[in-house]
């Protein structure tokens, strides 16, 4: 059903894959959007065994979008460092697809953006309570299951690790 990767001497391993979805701070979520339309959007996400943690408002493109066609695809990141004098860039990067479901359950919804909170503010755990009771009504979290990734990095960076 999913296409194998083109240059698999470059594949990344599923585990250096979750690493980079792990650590990553942000990414870019696409999802059919209106009339046919690609629609993509960068967000926060937190990443757990095999599943991504959205949130966003309780309307708008995104949820419109979700709603019409569950299918998504996700993008990470890890590493993009500019080599000028090589005319290349040295990246790392993880590709998600996967279907989303928005959260409807408070129960699930709340350990979720509980999660997402914890990633971008561990140290604040007062305050993050006060902000997620403070909005929680209007949240709209999401859940991105994974169904297949691929991992790529630049074919020098395979070179340095020889």
């Amino acid at each position: 059903m999913f296409r194998e990767m083109r240059r698999r001497r470059q594949q990344l391993s599923p585990e250096e894959c979750k690493r980079i979805l792990a650590e990553g701070t942000s990414g870019v979520l696409a999802v059919r959007g209106d009339e046919g339309y690609p629609y993509a959007v960068p967000l926060s996400y937190v990443y757990e065994e095999g599943r991504l943690f959205f949130h966003g408002a309780a309307a708008g493109h995104r949820r419109d979008a979700v709603l019409r066609d569950p299918k998504a695809s996700f993008c990470v990141i890890g590493g993009d460092r500019v080599v000028p004098e090589e005319y290349t860039t040295y990246f790392r990067s993880v590709i998600v697809f996967g279907k989303i479901r928005i959260l409807e359950e408070e129960a699930e919804k709340r350990s979720a953006i509980e999660k997402l909170a914890e990633k971008y503010s561990p140290r604040q755990e007062d305050g993050r309570q006060r902000e997620i009771d403070r909005g929680f009504s209007a949240l709209c979290m999401m859940e991105l299951t994974v169904e297949h990734m691929t991992g790529k990095q630049a074919v020098e960076l395979m070179r340095e690790k020889l």
